[in-house]
């Protein structure tokens, strides 16, 4: 049996697409199992940067067969406009891409509503990325939402919005203010999309279960970071699925027993967008030196990622939370050229140290962070291939990390080209 999840261990961003595009040539499935195109991974290969919002990176192989499964929330639109992106750029879709009749489709209201939440909250914003995707999980958990299959059926979806406009029209006039929203008009849209789409709309947890029985290697990627997951995150700074290792199975209908390997990947430092708490956030400027060296804006939005120290803390519980078996650490040439390099390795609230990451998020934002300080390395590792080869302060501060949370390395990333990687061991 081989298939692993690999996911963010920190509040996304820590350099996925990298970590999935490298197994996914060794993969012989890739499968994208929450969230939806508020997610981005941006991958690089041969100086060519692809960025990835719905569809897994997987789709850059040749064979590699590419799955969004029933955990994913899909906008029509979104998809198509980045299936078209990507086919300019040579990539085939045909026999290699599928997405679940069971993921839920992320409505035109939903992107108005969520916008209009996010403002009607002023200074307790959420940040979100105002793309739908909480109130389309939303609809899902109160039964009101459409599914891709629904597509596939025009006479069955006609009756669906004809009984769910009504309350979202409500919705619209007495809650947000905003204008109503025409059946007619969302239909034309679905109808064009479906078009585009129905070769593409599968049951993903046979496609992907058939694999598992043929022995095939199956990898399953996960979006955003575990300080994100609906429950076990910084709520209520989260989003809006089970980012964590768990979600792996409710988003594809894979049972745990056929899961061997959870790889968390993770900065040499962190960074996280939007708000909620953050106790190792670097305001100076060696946040801010951070922000450009290590190119922290969001794939998807743009916005500037917060930076900070590496929090120990943290990464801990997320590698008890997912029961990670192997870190994949990205970004350590970024570190490269600092005088010192700081780690947080427990907090001091209310006066008492701790290192146990709190479910409270007012007490993580109280939360003081107790440094270990290291020497830093001025040398230029992103050609550095073997873990000897890296000079002796890189080593200590990798290996430190390592013995602190008690988990292994399977790789450690020097640059954001696929060729700038320490392979430590194999995820398949």
């Amino acid at each position: 049996m081989a298939s692993s999840v690999v996911l963010g261990a920190q509040w996304g961003d820590e350099g996925k697409g990298k970590i999935v595009d490298m197994y996914s040539a060794q993969a012989d499935v890739v499968m994208r199992y929450q969230g939806g195109h508020n997610a981005g991974h941006t991958v690089w290969v041969n100086n060519t940067k692809y960025v990835l919002h719905l569809i897994p990176a997987g789709i850059i192989q040749k064979d590699t067969l590419n799955l969004i499964g029933n955990g994913v929330v899909v906008d029509p639109e979104a998809l198509v406009k980045e299936m078209e992106e990507l086919s300019r750029m040579g990539i085939s879709f045909s026999g290699r891409f599928f997405v679940s009749d069971r993921a839920h489709v992320i409505m035109p209201y939903h992107a108005v509503f969520d916008k209009r939440r996010e403002e009607m909250k002023g200074d307790k914003k959420i940040g979100t990325t105002g793309r739908g995707i909480g109130p389309c999980y939303a609809d899902k958990v109160n039964r009101g939402g459409i599914r891709m299959g629904d597509l596939l059926n025009m006479a069955l979806l006609r009756e669906k919005l004809e009984e769910f406009l009504e309350p979202i029209n409500a919705a619209a006039k007495n809650i947000y203010g905003l204008p109503q929203f025409s059946r007619k008009e969302i239909l034309k849209q679905l109808e064009k999309y479906a078009e585009i789409l129905k070769p593409y709309i599968a049951d993903t947890a046979v496609l992907v279960n058939n694999a598992i029985a043929k022995n095939k290697k199956v990898m399953l990627e996960g979006a955003q970071g575990t300080l994100l997951d609906i429950d076990f995150g910084t709520y209520p700074y989260v989003t809006s699925s089970n980012g964590t290792a768990g979600g792996a199975c409710c988003g594809t209908g894979i049972s745990p027993l056929k899961i061997d390997k959870i790889v968390g990947v993770t900065k040499a430092y962190t960074t996280r967008v939007g708000g909620g708490p953050f106790p190792t956030e670097l305001l100076d400027e060696t946040g801010e030196n951070l922000r450009k060296k290590g190119n922290e804006y969001g794939a998807t939005t743009g916005r500037p990622r917060r930076c900070g120290w590496l929090d120990l803390v943290a990464l801990r519980y997320s590698a008890m939370i997912n029961g990670i078996s192997h870190i994949a650490l990205t970004k350590l040439d970024v570190l490269s050229g600092m005088k010192t390099i700081k780690a947080c390795v427990s907090y001091n609230i209310d006066g008492k140290e701790t290192t146990v990451f709190p479910s409270d998020i007012t007490k993580l934002e109280q939360a003081e962070p107790v440094y270990k300080t290291f020497d830093g390395w001025s040398e230029n590792i992103s050609n550095v291939r073997r873990i000897e080869e890296l000079p002796k302060a890189a080593r200590e501060y990798i290996d430190f990390i390592k013995n602190n949370v008690m988990t292994p390395y399977c790789v450690v990333s020097v640059g954001t080209d696929r060729t700038q990687t320490i392979v430590l061991e194999k995820v398949f």
